[in-house]
């Protein structure tokens, strides 16, 4: 369900602002559709929210880095396909695995090493731009695509320590509230003296896309609850964006450039060693 909704969600989530609703309201209807997300997360947890301080800064860190993120793909998509960003942004397990390496001593192995080396080399290919490329609006999507891979990298590595000292529906909970209270921020942001879309293909589709992330975050929580580390991890880490790349390329009709489509194999390689790895180190720490 996660690769699903997620993969799904990464291909058309670019597609209302094409359709002229702004991504910066965009970014309020994805906030709006956790809510539905949250009440099905509590109801599942008997109506109980826990009120500690871990529960509420770790949840609260990981919402504010997570919507952050989320904000800047809205951007990031005016000015490149879902298929060239989330290639890139699935190269975030790097930035887990080397805090995790860093802060926590935690070791990993070659595999990880492995992929954080193809990451970089990825990287490089996925910004490369071909003479007269009109599929890309110059490089200001690279960077955009960089930070969100630094903050859910940061984010991912938050929630490895909040799920030790807090419970899924907790943490889910106040991850939903501070995303809600970017709200007012991503209204500050939108140029409302330019023509909004408010029909079907606006509001009510964006609607449709985004609460397929909000769940597929809220399955992810749950199938690390419930599935093994080894398998739950690679599935969710590389999958996702190959179903996004395979129906965005069958969407645009577009082929990229040979050089691109190098990175993209090896940005999903990359994000698959490092999910392997780091599945593997946490089943060795949890024995251990």
């Amino acid at each position: 369900m996660v690769v699903l909704f997620f993969g799904v969600w990464g291909a058309f989530t670019g597609t209302t602002e094409k359709n002229g609703f702004p991504a910066t309201l965009g970014y309020v209807v994805w906030a709006l559709t956790l809510i539905p997300a949250v009440i099905f997360s509590l109801s599942r947890n008997n109506w109980k929210l826990a009120t500690d301080k871990h529960s509420v800064i770790y949840g609260a860190l990981a919402g504010l880095l997570g919507s952050l993120g989320q904000l800047l793909l809205f951007i990031a998509l005016k000015d490149a396909p879902a298929y060239l960003i989330f290639p890139l942004i699935s190269l975030m397990p790097m930035v887990t695995v080397l805090l995790a390496v860093i802060i926590l001593r935690e070791k990993t192995g070659k595999l990880g090493w492995l992929g954080v080396f193809l990451s970089i080399i990825a990287g490089v290919l996925l910004a490369y731009q071909p003479p007269g490329d009109d599929v890309t609006k110059g490089f200001l999507w690279v960077v955009l695509a960089l930070i969100i891979l630094v903050l859910w990298g940061v984010q991912s590595f938050v929630l490895r320590i909040a799920n030790n000292k807090a419970k899924a529906e907790d943490i889910f909970f106040y991850m939903s509230c501070s995303s809600l209270s970017l709200i007012p921020l991503a209204l500050f942001l939108t140029d409302f003296s330019q023509p909004v879309n408010w029909g079907f293909s606006g509001p009510y589709l964006a609607g449709m896309i985004q609460i397929l992330n909000s769940f597929g975050a809220l399955f992810l929580v749950y199938a690390f609850r419930y599935g093994k580390a080894i398998i739950v991890a690679p599935m969710t880490t590389a999958m996702p964006p190959v179903l996004t790349v395979l129906i965005s390329l069958t969407v645009y009709a577009v082929i990229p450039h040979p050089v691109i489509i190098c990175g993209i194999v090896l940005a999903i390689v990359a994000a698959f060693l490092m999910g392997i790895d780091e599945a593997k180190t946490s089943v060795i720490t949890d024995k251990g």
